[in-house]
């Protein structure tokens, strides 16, 4: 392994995370327990870096030798593989920083759950403050982490001392009722089936004959509410709505999940209120929330929580935002960057394959498309993320009045034969709040690559969406005409476009009779005009002796030629 001098320097200059730890050794030698229990718990995060010789606060002080006058490399890492259940490979290096040196320790990240030889677990996570720490790895956590990254199913194990008569009847009628609700969504043939195959064929119990062992799933699907509370303590829905500081609502159940859905849906319909408007002679109602977005997020939350974990999914309806809230951080490589376009993986493998059987959620696993559309279809800002932290998934849609201008040109354009795309929806819903879009910042939005980015604005732009100004890097799209007279006001494109030439020529003008100085890149922020467009205005008034050159290269600057000053 190679480790440079500056790159220890960056890691002790940034701090401790969750993939960096130190410890100094200026008060006094690191020993080999300690140096373990510290890989242990990387390996039990994502993996990660320790170094040896950095004291908590950055300061690097050195570490000590540990095979008599020197580090051996090697001897330490035969140390940590034997000292480690199962065995971690590390590998290590001796990094001479500032005339000291510092030991560096690499820990691979996707390891199984590692102990210690003498059987202690450590797990990498955030205190309160958000700083990092190894903690007690307790066995409910581990089922946890296990889950998180794709090792274990929670929902197939199967329930101790549970059994058929722990479930409700009533819940099986509500089951089939839903797969007759979802008719083409869901699948026809569960309703052939007699309970005992109706649980096995959703894999919610196993057996040979009658179901005989319920797995979690089951329980969670068509258990008793006694039995919930009795053998699934961790399951439970909260509703709650707030108006100001007001409680209006605050629903605890810890009722079947089918259950729960329908009861969700409902106080959800109560609340959700509804604008009209025509196009044509067509009706187009405008929700206060989109009612397939809401049932997706709820769902992607009962499907997808951690029911190893304390606490319950909470439904928090605010005066201008609709949260979410799961217990159980996103799973393994699934991050706030690529949440649209990273392969679906479910915590609990058989919940969602039965959820999806069943027609409560989308059977393509992209549920999450169904939450943006929903919001994007209105004007409103995509649903946000970021709330969420390691522990918690938390999914925010913004409320307040809709966009009811956006909302019209999205349905107008909508059609079967040509449907608006969910990436076209939000370029569209960008540029109308930000006016101008670069392809970086479309890349960014989308999560997807540069050029996969062009080419949807570069479609936009074909359908007379989207106009476009400059070439290559320099290129910005903005909403043409045609879009503007249909969104409104028409004055906006105006004012988008940038001022008429002689306009801009003035504004320089201005700009150096006030400023005596000006660069291209000022011309650009200035007139709201790319960098080329900015060289071009600027070359006119040189050609025209208005304005002197001076400087070269990046310090290039003009200003008022003084033949011209009065």
């Amino acid at each position: 392994m190679i480790v440079t001098a500056a790159e220890v320097r960056t890691w002790a200059a940034a701090g401790e995370s969750l993939t960096v730890e130190f410890k100094g050794e200026a008060r006094g030698a690191l020993n080999d327990r300690e140096l373990v229990e510290a890989v242990a718990c990387l390996a039990n995060g994502r993996g990660g870096m320790l170094l040896i010789g950095v004291e908590d606060d950055g300061r690097i002080t050195g570490a000590k030798p540990r095979h008599g006058t020197i580090t051996d490399v090697r001897r330490l890492e035969g140390l940590i593989a034997n000292w480690t259940m199962p065995s971690c490979p590390v590998t290590c290096a001796v990094v001479p920083v500032d005339g000291h040196d510092v030991i560096a320790v690499r820990v691979p990240e996707g390891r199984p759950i590692t102990a210690t030889s003498d059987g202690v677990y450590k797990r990498r996570t955030l205190d309160l403050h958000a700083r990092p720490q190894c903690l007690p790895f307790y066995p409910h956590e581990l089922q946890s982490r296990e889950a998180s990254r794709g090792a274990l199913d929670y929902s197939a194990l199967v329930v101790p001392d549970v059994a058929f008569e722990d479930l409700d009847p009533l819940e099986f009628e509500r089951l089939r009722r839903t797969v007759r609700a979802n008719a083409g969504r869901a699948d026809s043939t569960l309703l052939t089936l007699d309970d005992h195959e109706l649980l096995k064929a959703l894999g919610l119990a196993e057996g040979r004959g009658p179901a005989e062992r319920i797995r979690v799933a089951g329980l969670l699907l068509l258990g008793r509410e006694s039995a919930l509370q009795q053998f699934l303590p961790t399951h439970e829905v909260a509703f709650q709505v707030l108006r100001g500081t007001r409680v209006q609502a605050n629903d605890f159940l810890r009722w079947p999940l089918i259950r729960v859905s329908d009861a969700l849906t409902e106080r959800f319909d109560a609340r959700n209120q509804e604008q009209e408007i025509f196009i044509g002679s067509i009706r187009a109602g405008i929700p206060d929330y989109s009612r397939p977005g809401f049932r997706e997020a709820v769902h992607n939350a009962l499907v997808h929580r951690d029911y190893t974990r304390l606490g319950a999914v909470h439904v928090f309806w605010r005066d201008t935002e609709l949260e979410i809230t799961s217990p159980g951080g996103f799973p393994d490589e699934v991050t706030l960057d690529n949440l649209l376009v990273t392969a679906p993986k479910p915590r609990n493998p058989v919940l969602a394959d039965a959820f999806k059987r069943i027609g409560l959620v989308e059977r393509t696993g992209r549920g999450i498309d169904t939450i943006f559309e929903g919001q994007l279809r209105y004007g409103r800002p995509a649903p946000d993320y970021a709330r969420s932290s390691a522990g918690t998934v938390q999914v925010v849609m913004p409320g307040g009045p809709a966009n009811l201008a956006v909302a019209r040109f999205i349905i107008e354009r909508d059609r079967p034969e040509q449907p608006v795309t969910l990436e076209e929806m939000q370029l569209v819903n960008m540029v109308e709040r930000e006016r101008r879009l670069d392809v970086s910042r479309a890349a960014e939005l989308l999560q997807k690559g540069e050029a996969a980015a062009r080419s949807v604005l570069e479609r936009l732009v074909e359908l007379g969406v989207f106009e476009a100004r400059g070439e290559r890097s320099q290129r910005v799209y903005r909403f043409s005409a045609a879009t503007y007279r249909a969104i409104g006001p028409a004055s906006a494109y105006t004012r988008a476009s940038g001022f008429a030439p002689l306009q801009q020529e003035q504004m320089v003008l201005a700009h150096l009779r006030a400023h005596d100085r000006i660069t291209r890149s000022d011309v650009a922020d200035l007139c709201q005009i790319t960098s080329v467009q900015a060289k071009s205005l600027l070359a006119r008034l040189l050609r025209r002796s208005a304005l002197i050159r001076q400087g070269t290269g990046k310090g290039t600057y003009y200003q008022l030629d003084p033949k011209n000053m009065d």
